[in-house]
């Protein structure tokens, strides 16, 4: 049986700076016609730095969505078009400082496939130089370093809660074996 859905018209709902919503007419597998409200994003990134001594680098910053603040991987949002992997490299200089002597990428995270076409890439770096952050102008953070071993524990007691993270780290965690 071929699951496909077939776009039978689309209209633009909301159009902001970050999101776009749209109304999508869909004919199902079965002839039938339903709706499916999407949010357009154009993807992320994430990126799991382990410094020299098998620390995480983690950013805190206070998540509005959630009104609390939140323990995540370095991260940032791709503009449309742009190479994930540069922007991933660029992401954690400007959150933490550091740049990676060694990258490689961990996959792709679909965060909420139900109502969001958004990706999340997810990268490793290692072998990291420091110099200075360049944070943007309304972002505020806190940078931390927990060793790796502990970061995981906390992912797994569920002290971390943020999806990216989770995933990255238990990836990183059977790729490397740590």
């Amino acid at each position: 049986m071929d699951l496909t859905e077939k776009t039978l018209s689309s209209k633009t709902i909301f159009d902001g700076k970050i999101l776009h919503v749209r109304l999508d007419t869909v004919e199902l597998p079965d002839g039938q016609e339903a709706f499916r409200e999407i949010v357009d994003h154009p993807g992320g990134v994430c990126v799991l730095a382990l410094d020299g001594e098998g620390r995480a680098l983690l950013v805190k910053q206070f998540r509005y969505p959630y009104k609390e603040l939140v323990r995540e991987l370095p991260a940032g949002k791709l503009e449309y078009g742009e190479n994930p992997e540069k922007a991933a490299v660029r992401e954690l200089r400007e959150e933490t400082g550091a740049t990676p002597g060694r990258f490689q990428s961990l996959g792709e995270l679909y965060p909420s496939p139900g109502y969001c076409g958004e990706i999340i890439r997810m990268y490793l770096a290692q072998e990291l130089a420091f110099g200075d952050t360049d944070l943007d102008e309304d972002e505020f953070l806190m940078l931390e370093r927990i060793p790796f071993g502990e970061l995981v524990e906390q992912v797994l007691s569920g002290e971390i809660k943020d999806a990216k993270t989770i995933a990255a780290v238990l990836k990183a965690k059977l790729l490397l074996g740590l």
